[in-house]
């Protein structure tokens, strides 16, 4: 059993999409990362180097194959895996902006 997957439980389903997101280019400080809504503490969940947020453990997203989309889409069978999602609020040229649902990786 490796270490990470004794430290976060990986539903079936979900996986382990990575620890790293890009910053939105022109993102400033202050910087708030989310996860699902909540807000993640710097230092303790993540740490921001060189225009990236690392964070200290892995994110969860859904694994969506071809069939499961179409059932979703046309409302067929309700799935309730983990898919975590990451957005940043930051300032850009003195203007709060929003990033929503960024993109998770290695």
């Amino acid at each position: 059993m490796s270490e990470e997957s004794s430290e976060q439980k990986i539903p079936k389903g979900s996986y382990a999409a990575g620890r790293r997101v890009t910053l939105p280019e022109g993102a400033e400080k202050p910087i708030v990362v989310f996860v699902n809504g909540v807000a993640q503490s710097e230092g303790e969940d993540y740490a921001i180097r060189d225009h990236e947020i690392l964070f200290t453990r892995e994110i969860i997203k859904e694994d969506k194959t071809g069939k499961k989309k179409l059932f979703m889409l046309l409302g067929v069978v309700g799935f309730y895996n983990k898919d975590e999602t990451v957005d940043v609020q930051f300032q850009k040229s003195g203007k709060t902006e929003f990033a929503s649902d960024l993109p998770v990786f290695e």
